[in-house]
């Protein structure tokens, strides 16, 4: 039987996004102190990804879970997959415009240690969700008898009257 390595990934992905928005508040609340102004666009950007990833994660794990008849037709199949596409583009677009705004800057001190490492663990992030995207696309489109809300190989128990 194969084992579901979805669920665990689900799990680092809801830790990595959490890390991640502690980091990027802690940068923006600083920028906005020390600066007086608005935090930059790339880190407000990295503070909404989070947010919304633990509210996809949500959608994520518990429809296949508690609704599986549900998760098995084709509407809300695919509607996990988009999703799943736009959380995964949120984060790479997130971690790249991030990336380019601290590349452009004289950056030193702590705060800009944060602003790096929540970068690269946003990457992290990306790549977890890149992973589990790429799980979801083979399950939705080139399984078209496998389940969402079970393992992928897992065995077919027919039972039958009588027996």
């Amino acid at each position: 039987m194969a084992i579901n390595w979805v669920l665990p990934v689900r799990g680092v992905q809801f830790a990595l996004s959490a890390t991640v928005l502690g980091m990027m508040a802690y940068v923006a609340s600083w920028w906005s102190s020390h600066w007086r102004q608005m935090s930059p666009v790339e880190v407000n950007f990295m503070i909404f990804s989070p947010i919304w990833s633990i509210l996809a994660l949500a959608a994520l794990i518990v429809v296949p879970m508690k609704f599986p008849s549900m998760a098995e037709q084709t509407g809300p199949k695919i509607g996990l997959f988009v999703l799943e596409l736009v959380t995964s583009l949120y984060w790479f677009g997130g971690f790249v415009a991030l990336a380019v705004f601290l590349n452009d800057r004289i950056c030193f001190g702590t705060v800009c240690s944060i602003a790096k490492a929540g970068t690269a663990i946003s990457a992290i992030n990306w790549a977890a969700w890149a992973a589990t995207l790429v799980a979801t696309v083979i399950r939705v489109f080139f399984n078209k008898g496998a389940s969402m809300s079970k393992a992928p190989g897992a065995p077919k128990v027919e039972m039958h009257q009588g027996v």
